[in-house]
């Protein structure tokens, strides 16, 4: 009888083994489809920040009398309207969640909000303009912040994947917005060959602003790439401002060059972002392979 015994634990023990992996497998697959579909809403959130940022930069330009951006802003209006669908799923796969980050209502009340400013858009002010994008790209970024803080903090790791995490998610975004209000306003500037004392306390602002968050990002260990070409030109962008627009010399820039300079700086840094990104996919790709990236399937 007792090798019967034997017999029947070892089938057990097969079995058992069998099925550890088999779940150890499935919750591999779920831990990378569950980081994946992530990034995937993270990514779809920067480009539409990135598309407001442009059309609140161009319609400072238009607004500010500069009719060469017309056309463009409307081609640019069609490209958000291309991209605001794909965050319906997003939306249905959060209200899924026991905490949602947004819900199809918050999604509904963006788009009525977006409508509502291309109708008036015309007979806005400049600053009038900048203050109702500015608004719409803060809740994007507040979306993203929160998808990063509830599903991509929980991604075991070390302290340089945490800090992947936030550059992603919260620093170079911010910066973006930053430097993309910053591009807003001194294309108005430009376009009207003047500074006023409270634009250029708020460009100096910005600049500062950017400059600290850009301090902040490169903190980051193992930094270079795509980051090293962002910090010149930020750089870059910085030095225009400070030595061919805010001098009290005068405007030394036309709308145009200093919208396509301040552009080169923003697209740095989302191509910064871009990466990290793409760190961290690989990053929680090994840790999901080693059975260590469980609790993000549950976040």
């Amino acid at each position: 009888m007792s090798w019967i015994i034997y017999a029947m634990l070892a089938l057990a023990g097969g079995i058992l083994a069998a099925w550890t992996r088999r779940y150890r497998l499935r919750c591999r697959e779920m831990a990378e489809q569950s980081l994946l579909a992530t990034l995937a809403a993270c990514r779809s959130l920067l480009a539409l920040i990135g598309h407001f940022q442009q059309h609140r930069g161009m319609s400072s330009a238009l607004l500010s009398g500069d009719r060469a951006f017309l056309a463009r802003l409307d081609g640019k209006a069609c490209e958000i309207e291309a991209l605001i669908p794909s965050l319906r799923e997003m939306a249905r796969e959060e209200e899924g969640r026991a905490h949602p980050c947004f819900t199809q209502n918050d999604l509904s009340l963006f788009r009525f909000q977006w409508e509502a400013l291309r109708e008036k858009l015309g007979g806005l002010s400049v600053e009038q303009s900048t203050a109702q994008h500015s608004l719409l790209v803060d809740q994007l970024l507040q979306w993203l912040a929160a998808l990063g803080e509830s599903r991509l903090e929980m991604l075991p790791g070390d302290r340089r994947t945490r800090g992947l995490v936030r550059n992603f998610a919260i620093r170079l975004p911010a910066l973006s917005e930053c430097l993309g209000q910053a591009r807003a306003l001194g294309t108005s500037v430009a376009a009207k060959r003047g500074c006023s004392a409270v634009a250029r306390v708020r460009l100096m602002f910005l600049v500062a602003r950017a400059e600290a968050l850009l301090h902040q990002a490169n903190e980051v260990g193992g930094q270079g790439g795509k980051a090293d070409k962002a910090a010149l030109a930020v750089q870059e962008m910085a030095r225009v401002l400070r030595t061919r627009m805010l001098l009290r010399s005068g405007i030394s820039v036309a709308a145009q060059e200093y919208f396509d300079i301040a552009t080169a700086a923003i697209d740095s840094v989302f191509a910064w972002i871009n990466e990290s990104g793409t760190e961290l996919a690989a990053a929680g790709n090994r840790r999901a392979k080693d059975g260590d990236a469980l609790p993000l399937q549950h976040a």
